[in-house]
């Protein structure tokens, strides 16, 4: 995982631009470089693909929360073990995955299931 690094942001900046064409206008660019600045969320730069994560703290437990992902998916797939392995450092009981719905079965193969459905209507 990288804090943030100038070099990591360039590389990653294309992936994170695409990944987010998918988020509903939740983020920018801009929004997520200054995330990982403040340490609110974290990149995973790799050759081919990049992640970013958040902590999501519930009453009942916390979670690390895969949000943003680009490249090439057996590129992102290979950072699962460092990804969960961070999260249970951090107090994490649970790892989530929030994309689109193709995710779920790329994912699968790696332990997750689909748990919950979020639709949106602009208001």
């Amino acid at each position: 995982m990288a804090t943030g690094s100038n070099l990591d942001l360039v590389a990653c900046r294309k992936w994170i631009a695409d990944a987010l064409e998918y988020s509903g206008g939740t983020h920018t660019v801009d929004d997520i470089f200054e995330g990982i600045e403040r340490g609110r969320l974290h990149l995973w730069p790799a050759e081919r693909g990049c992640l970013v994560t958040e902590f999501i703290d519930y009453p009942r437990k916390r979670v690390i929360n895969v949000f943003l992902g680009g490249g090439e998916m057996d590129q992102l797939k290979d950072m699962h073990d460092s990804i969960v392995n961070f999260g249970k450092a951090n107090g994490c009981t649970a790892a989530t995955i929030s994309g689109r719905p193709g995710w779920a079965r790329v994912w699968r193969s790696a332990g997750f299931k689909p748990t919950c459905l979020t639709v949106e209507k602009e208001i």
